[in-house]
Formats: structure tokens, C-alpha cells, sequence
């Protein structure tokens, strides 16, 4: 009981610490065409046409676990469209996990600006934060995010990141200051690029899309519907002992809440946002579905993601075989063996009921439904069954449906 008084009288005292702070000098958001620095185009600018714009928060917060308890955890949250002198009022207690999605197309110029609005439950921590776009090719060191050789992000301040983007495929974001603790506390989010094949038409198979996982040049990536799913698991002894201010466990660090995209089962075939605890207020923080829908004959990309910093991670399918197309943001076929294009060489595609996964890689992997029908359910999971649970609930965890409609 002491503890919570004094994390209120604390958490009051940041309050009004923060409320008599000039947001506007500290949170400078920056974009081309964004006139008022809510990162938002007003009006484009036609010397970077092709400009993106993103603002996310740092701080902390709460989501809720499958079997119904709160868990203290730091995240990313999307202020993108909030006023500068708001930010720090609307971040607070705003953190989501996992972080907001980010997703681009190859030949974007992302300006994606970060504010470290702080961390209200624990207002004696003054951490850092950064953004590690985890994969990225020909990445500025200055906007890596690796604190021994980057720019991190102080309390009340802002950094916006620049990347030109060159390549389509599957990657991951998180904050790599402290990276272990910040990760484990659930800074973590999905990202991918969409390649420049999309929107030209390619038969293959019979079937024509204009929609693909990589610049194939012969349709063998196109697909008609996608899914971002990340493995991420929590160790609720750690958080616990993050929110209570004492030492934290890192030696003993054994998750027991395992998750895709921030959900464990049943949550994870929950379609839509989850109500929040009541710790959070009334800021929803679990906003991405794990849940797989497509119609009979379609093919599904899934985008698989790992950024656990515990274990490797097997997920597998019952009865819906899934072809691997790509890894770690790489086409899986060889180069062109005459150098003229299009690409033509050796394909490496394999198809497989299960993928393992590190910390830090990604898979892309294809669903065919054809020869299914309207009304079945497959089961996305993991074969590690002991963490099939929501700590010691049963039938829970790192699992969800993939349904046929």
C-alpha cells in the first residue's frame, strides 16, 4: 500500500511537471508538406513526393493478458495527427504493444519522428528511448538506434529519423537502448516494405495478381490478403519487478506469457481492439489482431516476426501447408545467372508445416486455401506446448485461427 501512495504522489507530481512544460520547444516534429507538426502531409511537397510521415511516443503503460491480468510494460504508442502542445498529455499511460505497425512501400522517403514523453508509473526513471529498424539496409548510423554510435532520445524531446526506402520486405522495429530490459518490457513492433512490383499485373498458376511479397518479376509472390504476426512473450516476475522498483531479474528471465502480436489465445482470434485495463485508463494498448481470415481459393501472406530476446520460437499449421518465400527481407532465389534481368535465377521457395524462429528474423510464408471451404478453421501455433498456456491457464498462449469464410 505504501508503494502505491508513493508511485501516486510521484505520478502526480510528473504531472504537473509536464503540464507546466512548453511542449511546443521540445516536440518539433518534422516532415516535408507537414505545415502545423502534427506529422500529417498538409501539403505536398514536390521536391519529395513520395514523403511518408509517422510520430510515435515512448513511454509506458498497461495491457491486459488473456487470463485477465494487468501487466506494467514500456511501448511505442501513434501520436501521428496530434497538435505538439498535446503530445505530452496524449502519450502518457498511451504505450501499445505491440507497437504501431508501421508498413511502406519501396521508394518511400519515412519520416518517422520519435518523442520520449517518459514514464509516468516510474517517474524516478529517466531512460532513453530510440528507434532500431531492425534489417534495414544502408541505414544512416546517426538513425540506427544503437546508442554506442547513434542519437537516443532524452524525456520531453524529439528526434525524427530519415530512411530512404530500398527494399521491400519483412523487418521489425524496437528501441535498443537497454535493449534486453526495454525489449523484454515490450518496445517492439511490426514493420515491412511492399515491394514496386505492386499494382503491375502477374499471372501465375492461372491466377492473376497485383499484389506481391517481393519483386518476383513472374507473380510467384502475389497474394490476397496479408497479416503481420509477431512472436513476443513476456516474463511477468520481470515486469512486476520493473513496476515495483526493485531489482530486476535478468539472469532468471523466463517468459510465461507467450503472445502473437501482443495477444495470447483466446484473445488472439479477438477481430478488434481489446478493452483496456483499468490501469490504462481508457487508452486501448493491445490494438493488432492475431486473427487469420480469407475466402476459399485465396493465398495469404503472412509476415512472421521475432523479437524475443529469451528463446527461439517454432510456429506450425495443421492441414494448410505454408511456403516460405522469403528470409530476413530477402527474396529466397539466387540472382539473375546473365545479369539481364528480369529476375530469373534459382528459386529457393520451399513449403513446410512449421518455421523456427530467432530473435531478430523474419519469415515470409504463404497460405493456399484452394481446396479448402467456407466454414473451416485451421490453427496457427506454436509446437513448443509449454507455452500453449496463458502462465497457468491452459489452451492458451502462442496460438490463433486461421478461418475460412
Amino acid at each position: 500500500m505504501n508503494r502505491v501512495r508513493l508511485l501516486t504522489a510521484l505520478t502526480m507530481v510528473a504531472a504537473v511537471l509536464f503540464s507546466t512544460l512548453p511542449a511546443t520547444a521540445a516536440v518539433n516534429v518534422q516532415c516535408p508538406g507537414d505545415t502545423n507538426g502534427d506529422a500529417v502531409i498538409d501539403t505536398p511537397d514536390p521536391n519529395h513526393p513520395n514523403a511518408v510521415c509517422m510520430h510515435l511516443g515512448a513511454g509506458d503503460g498497461y495491457i491486459k493478458m488473456a487470463d485477465g491480468r494487468p501487466m506494467y510494460m514500456f511501448g511505442f504508442s501513434n501520436l501521428t495527427g496530434v497538435p505538439a502542445a498535446n503530445v505530452m498529455d496524449v502519450g502518457t499511460l498511451d504505450a501499445a504493444f505491440p507497437a504501431p505497425t508501421i508498413a511502406v512501400d519501396e521508394g518511400d522517403e519515412l519520416y518517422l519522428n520519435l518523442t520520449n514523453v517518459g514514464m509516468v508509473m516510474r517517474p524516478d526513471l529517466f531512460d532513453p528511448h530510440s528507434v532500431h529498424f531492425h534489417g534495414f539496409p544502408q541505414a544512416s548510423t546517426v538513425f540506427d538506434g544503437v546508442p554506442e554510435s547513434a542519437v537516443s532520445i532524452k524525456m520531453g524531446a524529439t528526434l525524427p529519423y530519415y530512411y530512404a526506402i530500398v527494399e521491400p520486405g519483412t523487418y521489425m522495429y524496437h528501441c535498443h537502448v537497454e535493449a534486453a530490459e526495454h525489449m523484454q518490457m515490450g518496445m517492439l513492433g511490426n514493420l515491412y516494405v511492399r515491394p514496386a512490383q505492386n499494382g503491375t499485373a502477374f499471372t501465375y498458376n492461372g491466377r492473376t495478381y497485383t499484389t506481391f511479397a517481393y519483386n518476383d518479376g513472374d507473380g510467384s509472390t502475389g497474394y490476397d490478403r496479408e497479416y503481420p504476426i509477431q512472436i513476443g512473450s513476456f516474463d511477468s516476475q520481470f515486469h512486476d519487478s520493473s513496476e515495483g522498483v526493485q531489482p530486476l531479474p535478468f539472469a532468471f528471465m523466463r517468459d510465461d506469457y507467450p503472445m502473437l502480436n501482443g495477444r495470447g489465445y483466446p484473445d488472439t482470434v479477438d477481430p478488434g481492439t481489446l478493452t483496456p485495463p483499468a490501469e490504462n485508463g481508457s487508452k486501448p494498448s493491445q490494438l493488432v489482431s492475431s486473427l487469420i481470415t480469407a475466402s476459399a481459393g485465396e493465398r495469404v501472406l503472412l509476415r512472421i516476426s521475432n523479437l524475443n530476446v529469451t528463446r527461439f520460437y517454432t510456429l506450425a499449421t495443421l492441414g494448410l501447408p505454408m511456403e516460405v518465400v522469403g528470409r530476413d527481407a530477402k527474396l529466397l532465389r539466387g540472382p539473375d545467372p546473365d545479369g539481364a534481368g528480369p529476375l530469373v535465377g534459382k528459386t529457393f521457395y520451399y513449403t513446410t508445416s512449421s518455421v523456427t524462429l530467432g530473435g531478430g528474423e523474419s519469415v515470409d510464408v504463404i497460405l493456399d486455401t484452394a481446396g479448402t471451404t467456407a466454414g473451416d478453421v485451421y490453427l496457427l501455433y506454436t509446437t513448443n506446448l509449454n507455452y500453449l498456456n496463458n502462465k497457468t491457464e491452459e489452451f492458451g498462449g502462442m496460438m490463433t485461427e486461421i478461418r475460412i469464410n
